[in-house]
């Protein structure tokens, strides 16, 4: 099975020395998600979580759930011309009677924010296929203390990025903070959906009382999987895109952008955010963490 690590030699130039030795770089190969045995779709990411992140990735694509909509997830033996086995090609088998999309398509509408739809057909599409809509009820509250202490909190549960530099991470926390659970991957999206995954697995979802925080920014594909997870809140280090806002406005989700200590902004969903009595609530935009 693939590492999430691998050793190459790099020659190492500093202040005018020249060395040679080796480093530790973040594994990157691609797998194959076949739906009862159909090829569906390919993701490059790094090897771990293979199952959760393919579990992940059909909830995403509303084919899934729940964890009874799934009979079995196995990697496909033989699946290069020598008969070799290389752990790259998972095949997921649905459960009797449900429902088999048309994988004849390239995609589906509302895979991601690359497919080639925009706007106002995206945000139908997501709020049409979730099987798990924003209802958190009574709604979450959240004091902005406990979102800025969020980050550092992630970081220091990434074990890879420390040795290598180069993964992207997502954590889900509950409502008073506590790490759930943290997941780190080449690609975010990959590693939101081995976090969406895992709950499914683990009979979770909806999760309906989570915090979900990505590190770096906020694009539409990550607000739409948080959406198909029926998570709340989505909290990145980094900037949110317009067509995430947009989003995140019309089904309900809290979106906060530039989470960096005490500054962050609120894109949208404030109503999950203590604000201060009187503090006021038209700041500045978000084209700086301010």
């Amino acid at each position: 099975m693939g590492r999430v690590t691998e050793r190459r030699r790099t020659i190492r130039i500093r202040d005018g020395a020249v060395s040679t030795r080796p480093d530790t770089l973040v594994a990157e190969e691609p797998l194959e998600i076949r739906l009862n045995g159909k090829p569906l779709a390919i993701t490059m990411r790094t090897p771990g979580d293979d199952f959760a992140l393919a579990a992940g990735f059909l909830v995403s694509e509303g084919v899934i759930g729940g964890q009874a909509d799934v009979r079995s997830i196995v990697y496909c033996a033989g699946a290069t011309a020598d008969g070799v086995n290389t752990y790259n090609v998972v095949d997921v088998r649905l459960a009797p009677g449900v429902e088999v999309p048309d994988i004849t398509l390239e995609r589906n509408v509302y895979t991601t924010s690359s497919c080639g739809l925009c706007g106002k057909a995206s945000l139908d599409a997501v709020r049409t296929t979730t099987r798990h809509p924003v209802a958190d009820t009574p709604p979450l509250l959240l004091a902005p203390g406990l979102l800025a202490g969020l980050p550092d909190r992630l970081r220091a549960a990434q074990r890879v990025f420390d040795r290598t530099g180069g993964l992207h991470a997502a954590a889900l926390f509950s409502e008073t903070g506590e790490l759930l659970d943290v997941r780190e991957d080449v690609g975010r999206h990959n590693a939101v959906d081995k976090l969406v995954g895992r709950a499914l697995t683990d009979g979770r979802l909806p999760l309906s009382r989570s915090v979900l925080l990505v590190s770096g920014r906020a694009s539409f594909e990550l607000a739409q999987k948080a959406v198909m997870a029926g998570i709340p809140v989505l909290a990145a280090v980094s900037a949110p895109s317009s067509l995430a806002v947009d989003l995140a406005a019309e089904t309900g989700l809290t979106l906060v952008g530039f989470l960096r200590g005490p500054s962050m902004n609120v894109y949208a969903g404030e109503h999950r955010i203590a604000l201060d009595e009187g503090q006021p609530t038209d700041t500045a935009r978000g084209d700086a963490a301010s």
